[in-house]
């Protein structure tokens, strides 16, 4: 006799209660008539009663008994655990999300989608409470975490400090793990509410001591697709990297032009390069270059569904996690020197004045002639205005003082209309041969950076522009304003430090927040301002419908300079390829289904990469535990005082339970901490020096002692 499927018996189950809506069934009734006399079968049955009772498909009424009840004046959304334990649930269609306390959580756990009943409205508090009451859709099937193995339990410690509870791990799948490996284990079930979750180890990542392996398991941990599946692998490797006589014959052939690539001295995927070439009357040429990775990566294989689901590579402190596998990324669609390769091409005719007469985008075979570093293009950049000269003419020199002449002008035009200029500091993370971090720098931008950032802008810009139109399906990049409450609560903020931001019931224009930013430039409560007016931005996100990008004063802009490390850029060259072929136009709103998915996944690429940088910074801050350093405060709130350390640049905090001279209260008028007693006050922008108390890489979190408090 074959036994039936949990999906069948699961199918069976709910259509006996949807067919008996005011009927209860104990769980022996539902198994008798359903018919359900193999054991396994029996056990199985039990167990799907449970889950739909999880999932509010029916509910338990006195008596064991079960009835099927559809859901009404219920809410569903996504919940959003805080690592003490409470929650958020974001409804469509709600602006403000619903708090959960941590004992009304039921056995949701942090990214499921979770059904809710609301409280009853507190005058006192605008923000609504709700109970979860089921568990529409698990958020997440795995973990990862630090394995314990006791004696006759085991368990799975999750770095994802949203996940509240420990994952106990059934016995017969430890295999090879051992107390103290970082390791993906699943989340199968819980026994009832408020209990930890069980599950089967799947994956030994290493041990939790090597610093290689916190950080992958960090990305891991924050969902991150480290590995390609085999199929994947395979399909790639089945392309080939030569290029046809035939595809050369419909191409537009530009090996005669002198193209260059500049990038990170240590990048391996060069997917854009530019030319340059004087067309007379004082009008150049300028070719954008991007590689052709649609030619490569096409709809429907395993190849495109797994770059999809990707949607980003993700740029570890220590690593890159490509979106591609390397055989394309770094080898066939990469733009490497001395080497013939398709690209899709955005040529320019324009002035030094930054005016375009002509644009067109095309299919391309280039021959990239150099290869030059940000570094070694800066170099030929400085020695345009040294004095008598170049001392050597580099064969680039001229090519890039007129590309430099270009893009100073552009800059400066974007600024004129509206583009914000933020210029955050970013560091540089030095790691020794095992991984472990040995130093943080400033990553320079210079003007060879800038001038990339100008070509890459201006194409993306222009070909949102040209293909980008209301009547055409497309794909765009879209940055909208901020939230007014979020702008009004920056000008308060300011206010404190003598600054006034301009705004119209939080309405406030790109050349307002430039005027903020212009004035606390180089002060001490510069990167303080720059930090909050950051934050209060939206973010910038991928959408089929044009809403502009605030952030760049542009009214049209996409994605288009990086296909080999962002879908939407793919996603826009095969747009554009299909309206130059005549070809039918996709869904619009499978395209917006994707960009939807794109963001969500740069949003988690964008936290990895982040959470990346802190643990070496946590690592790095290890190593002069109990070394005095100065700082800056950069923020206040009610549990301590956030304090950067400008030589290490590391942040920390000094929390207010080791402020034990003087008992100190939180003040919202003037973002400040104030001691009751001494009137001692710390607020943004102080400077102060402090001893690094401890670091915790687990947790990733410095605490710092002020000085005189020793």
């Amino acid at each position: 006799m074959m036994i039936k499927s949990r999906d069948t018996i699961r199918k069976e189950i709910l259509s006996l209660f949807r067919n008996h809506g005011k009927r209860a069934f104990r769980p022996k009734e539902v198994i008798k008539r359903l018919g359900y006399s193999d054991n396994n079968e029996y056990q199985l049955a039990r167990e799907i009663i449970d889950e739909l009772v999880q999932k509010g498909d029916i509910t338990a009424i006195k008596g064991n008994r079960f009835i099927f009840k559809a859901p009404s004046g219920l809410l569903e959304g996504r919940l959003s655990v805080h690592p003490d334990g409470f929650g958020f649930v974001k409804v469509e269609g709600h602006e403000q999300d619903f708090f959960v306390r941590s004992r009304r959580m039921n056995t949701a756990l942090d990214g499921d989608i979770v059904r809710i009943e609301l409280a009853a409205g507190n005058p006192k508090n605008a923000r609504r409470e709700g109970e979860i009451i089921a568990v529409v859709e698990r958020g997440r099937k795995t973990a990862v975490g630090t394995f314990e193995h006791a004696k006759d339990y085991a368990f799975v410690v999750p770095d994802d400090k949203k996940l509240t509870h420990d994952i106990f791990v059934l016995l017969d799948s430890v295999g090879k793990a051992t107390t103290g490996d970082k390791v993906v284990v699943s989340i199968d079930s819980f026994a009832k509410k408020g209990s930890a979750p069980t599950g089967r180890i799947l994956k030994v990542i290493g041990r939790a001591s090597d610093p290689s392996v916190q950080t992958l398991a960090l990305a891991m941990s924050l969902g991150v697709d480290v590995d390609f599946e085999d199929d994947v692998i395979l399909e790639s490797n089945q392309i080939s990297g030569t290029i046809t006589d035939q595809e050369l014959a419909r191409r537009e052939d530009f090996r005669h032009r002198t193209v260059f690539t500049i990038d990170p001295a240590d990048a391996k995927d060069f997917d854009d390069a530019l030319h340059v070439h004087p067309l007379g009357g004082g009008r150049f040429e300028v070719g954008v270059h991007i590689a052709d990775v649609s030619h490569y990566v096409r709809p429907g294989t395993k190849l495109d569904d797994s770059a999809l689901e990707r949607g980003t590579s993700v740029y570890l402190v220590d690593r890159v996690i490509p979106m591609l596998p390397h055989v394309l990324s770094n080898n066939i669609c990469s733009l490497r020197p001395d080497e013939d390769r398709l690209a899709f091409s955005c040529i320019f005719e324009l002035d030094r004045q930054g005016v375009v007469y002509k644009f067109r985008v095309v299919e391309t075979v280039i021959r990239s002639t150099f290869r030059l570093s940000y570094e070694e293009a800066q170099d030929i950049i400085t020695s345009l205005s040294a004095e008598g000269g170049p001392s050597t003419a580099h064969p680039l020199t001229k090519d890039l003082s007129v590309l430099v002449d270009i893009s100073r002008v552009l800059r400066k035009q974007r600024f004129e209309n509206g583009s914000i200029n933020f210029d955050l500091q970013e560091v540089r993370v030095e790691l020794d041969e095992f991984g472990h971090a040995i130093g943080i720098v400033p990553r320079l931008r210079q003007e060879s950076n800038k001038l990339i950032e100008e070509f890459m802008l201006l194409a993306n810009r222009q070909a949102a522009f040209v293909y980008g139109q209301q009547k055409h399906v497309f794909a765009f990049r879209i940055h909208e304003p901020p939230d007014g409450d979020r702008i009004s609560q920056l000008a308060q903020y300011v206010s404190a430090f003598g600054h006034e931001l301009p705004h119209r019931e939080g309405l406030v224009t790109p050349q307002a927040i430039n005027a903020l930013l212009t004035a606390v430039k180089d002060k001490p409560e510069g990167p303080v301002v720059e930090q909050a007016a950051l934050r209060a931005m939206s973010r910038a996100r991928y959408d089929a419908n044009n809403l502009g990008h605030y952030g760049l004063g542009a009214d049209f802009y996409t994605h288009f300079t990086s296909p080999i490390r962002r879908y939407p850029d793919l996603v826009v060259h095969r747009l554009i390829k299909d309206r130059l072929a005549g070809l039918k136009e996709p869904e619009g709103e499978h395209i917006a289904q994707m960009m939807q998915h794109c963001s969500q996944q740069e949003v988690k690429a964008t936290e990895a990469e982040r959470e990346s940088v802190q643990l070496k910074k946590v690592e790095y801050a290890l190593d002069h535990v109990g070394q005095e350093f100065a700082g800056v405060i950069s923020g206040v709130s009610k549990f301590g005082v956030y304090i950067s350390l400008e030589e290490l640049l590391v942040d920390g905090m000094v929390h207010v339970r080791n402020l034990s001279d003087d008992y100190y209260e939180y003040d919202e008028r003037s973002f400040s901490l104030v001691g009751t007693r001494t009137g001692r006050r710390f607020k943004p922008g102080d400077k102060v020096r402090v001893i690094i108390a401890s670091a915790n890489v687990e947790k990733r979190e410095i605490d710092l002692e002020f000085v005189r408090n020793r």
